[in-house]
């Protein structure tokens, strides 16, 4: 992984001008030549896509499918009508000169998924030592690289997702989601990836609908896990009282934890419920962008927290 630190990065670091904020509208430039000099690194330059028939069929894959999603012929048709020798030029040049982040979030994803699901698995280069390891290296610079442009987004268990607060995501969205990566979990899993998704669009009542099925779902997960019994209609409330009759809080813990039953109570299903759960009246309720965050990020937090205790018990 080429990630330098140079003179001019520890002056700036020394000014205070490092990015501690996070923005989520604009892809620098030079952040998306940093893109394409790690997929070129681990998927192939223009010339071994020439020269390789098994580099060649990465960017074919991705790029036809952006052409099908985008109802294009090609990806030129979104850049002012370009055409392009080869589907490397194509992809390259989508990444570099598209205006949407959206978009360019797109095929990030697409590229990264194919890194970590291809070249992690495949021989591709006589020579190299380890693609595991060039796979990791990928996607440990993107998610650098992110970060020191001071942009909210990571590359985690297959999905980009929006990044709000690096603490946070550090200790408690990205063990949640690595947690949640199991056959027992997955159902959870796909909820709270689908709860990230619907906050990166916008729909924060979706999201938070998300945040509650995840939360039912990872306890009726270590019900069964652990064949307690439960009904399949039963509510956040009923499925917290039996976690925590069955010692899931350790019984030494659990007047200090009196706190956080009233908030797994209330916090997740409460906010679900009285903003999106239910009927809104003649006025339409507005779910804001920074109630939606901490309802993810106390989501999470609680994910860690269930899953982890589930492990310590006998």
């Amino acid at each position: 992984m080429v990630v330098f630190e140079t003179w001019s990065k520890r002056q700036k670091r020394l000014r205070g001008e490092t990015n501690d904020v996070y923005q989520y509208d604009t892809i620098p430039l030079n952040l998306r030549k940093q893109f394409i000099h790690i997929t070129n690194d681990a998927i192939g330059t223009y010339e071994q896509h020439l020269q390789r028939r098994d580099v060649a069929e990465i960017y074919e894959t991705i790029v036809e499918l952006l052409r099908r999603e985008y109802g294009v012929f090609g990806l030129g048709e979104m850049l002012s009508g370009r055409t392009y020798r080869s589907v490397y030029e194509e992809a390259v040049s989508f990444a570099l000169d598209v205006g949407s982040t959206e978009y360019f979030l797109d095929i990030i994803e697409l590229m990264f998924r194919s890194i970590d699901a291809i070249i992690r698995e495949k021989d591709f280069y006589l020579g190299r030592p380890s693609n595991k390891a060039a796979a990791d290296d990928a996607i440990a610079e993107l998610n650098i690289r992110f970060k020191e442009a001071g942009v909210g987004y990571q590359y985690v268990e297959g999905q980009i997702i929006r990044v709000d607060s690096e603490l946070i995501h550090q200790e408690a969205v990205k063990p949640a989601l690595t947690l949640l990566n199991t056959k027992e979990y997955a159902g959870a899993h796909e909820e709270f990836i689908n709860a990230y998704e619907h906050y990166k669009a916008g729909k924060n009542k979706e999201a938070l609908n998300d945040c509650l099925k995840a939360f039912e779902s990872t306890m009726k997960a270590i019900c069964d896990k652990r064949q307690w019994t439960y009904k399949p209609t039963d509510t956040a409330k009923t499925l917290i009282d039996i976690c925590l009759a069955k010692g899931l809080i350790p019984s030494f813990w659990q007047q200090q934890f009196t706190s956080l039953r009233s908030l797994l109570e209330s916090s997740i299903p409460t906010g679900r419920n009285k903003l999106s759960g239910h009927g809104q009246g003649a006025t339409p309720q507005t779910v804001p962008d920074y109630l939606t965050a901490y309802m993810l990020h106390m989501t999470a937090s609680t994910l860690v927290f269930l899953t982890t205790a589930e492990k310590e018990l006998p």
